[in-house]
């Protein structure tokens, strides 16, 4: 049976709280922190990672025995779900748990924001992705390439899927999606969906022989977790094109290091090998950007850079220029920005010509 480690771990946390109550002891669980001060950035993986601080969650605590029912009540359920070889939104299970306790008024849960932080517990307890518990996100990114994907019975071809490309699927664990045939030579991740369409209807994936694929803004945990095993299973480079701005800074980050709210699980997530290939504000010079699509910083933008500057992650030179260079000219640029040159400008000179002379940042 597929999840099967799943399984054996869910069955091991109701195990432990079965003998405590056998022993006479206090059932309890023990979770780590999740919050920022147990949260760094691991030089070692280049990944943001969760530190080693725990807490402890009692059953006949009376701060803590209503999390301790609903911890057990949802991994109960997701045992279920898996033997059932079934898959279902978080949505779902909350509203499949939620009932009115017998002879009492009080409610299982009274509303998802109680299930879905108890789902992050046993994710970052379990060392178990969500995707792993077979729980399911709405799907958001779309990938396109010469490469074949197998989803459980169906072989589809990537590279024959139209305008409109693959939806990626929330689960894309190896035992549940298989890649074949891949013949590419990098990844391309894109933050917008607009942009990704004029790669894909102009087969930039097909000329520069690569993958190309989009979370449409900020990426879900499919859209970067089919990159990573892109990168770590068939050693393709990850190429991130993202706007000119703090926000896509951000995303490029996300991809390569993580999130702080997702440090628990982000090697299974990140991608440390990515390579930020654009747009920067060092290109308006290089290409001529003209100015009349310059857009000014707003106070986010300042502070978001400030923040940035201060990041591990960002300390490198190259990037310590980058940002110093925007916050001087005080502007920022979208992708889009570049059809004031030319329609087909971004993908016709301005990405071969950054691949062709390597014009990367780390």
């Amino acid at each position: 049976m597929k999840n099967e480690k799943s399984i054996k771990k869910l069955e091991e946390l109701g195990q432990k709280t079965l003998d405590m109550i056998n022993r006479m002891e206090q059932p309890y669980f023990e979770l780590p922190v999740r919050s920022l001060s147990n949260t760094f950035f691991d030089e070692k993986s280049k990944t943001i990672k969760m530190g080693n601080k725990m807490s402890k969650r009692y059953f006949l605590n009376t701060k803590h025995t209503r999390k301790y029912a609903q911890t057990i009540s949802i991994a109960a359920e997701l045992k279920k779900i898996i033997k059932e070889q079934a898959t279902i939104s978080i949505r779902d299970l909350y509203y499949a748990l939620k009932h009115t306790l017998k002879n009492s008024k009080e409610n299982s849960f009274e509303n998802q924001g109680e299930s879905d932080p108890i789902i992050e517990d046993l994710e970052a307890s379990l060392g178990l992705l969500r995707e792993e518990l077979n729980l399911a996100a709405s799907t958001k990114g779309v990938i396109s390439g010469k490469l074949k994907i197998k989803d459980g019975k169906d072989t589809i071809d990537l590279s024959k899927m139209g305008s409109g490309g693959w939806g990626v699927p929330s689960n894309v664990e190896p035992d549940t999606i298989e890649i074949k045939d891949l013949d590419a030579d990098f990844v391309l991740f894109i933050e917008k969906d607009a942009v990704w369409k004029r790669f894909n209807e102009d087969k930039f994936w097909k000329k520069h022989n690569c993958i190309i694929i989009t979370g449409k803004g900020q990426p879900s945990r499919a859209e970067r977790r089919l990159a990573q095993r892109l990168n770590k299973e068939f050693n393709l480079p990850i190429f991130s094109l993202m706007d000119a701005d703090p926000w896509g800074f951000y995303i490029y980050s996300v991809i390569k290091r993580g999130s702080i709210s997702l440090s628990y699980s982000e090697e299974k997530l990140a991608t440390p090998d990515t390579k930020y290939i654009g747009l920067t504000i060092s290109d308006i010079d290089k290409y001529k950007i003209p100015p009349e699509v310059f857009m000014k910083l707003s106070p986010e933008d300042l502070k978001r850079i400030k923040d940035m500057k201060n990041y591990p992650w960002f300390k490198n030179k190259l990037w310590q220029k980058e940002l110093n260079l925007m916050k001087t000219k005080n502007v920022k640029l979208e992708l889009e920005a570049l059809s004031r040159k030319r329609i087909r400008f971004i993908t016709e000179e301005y990405l071969p010509d950054k691949i062709r002379n390597k014009d990367f940042l780390p």
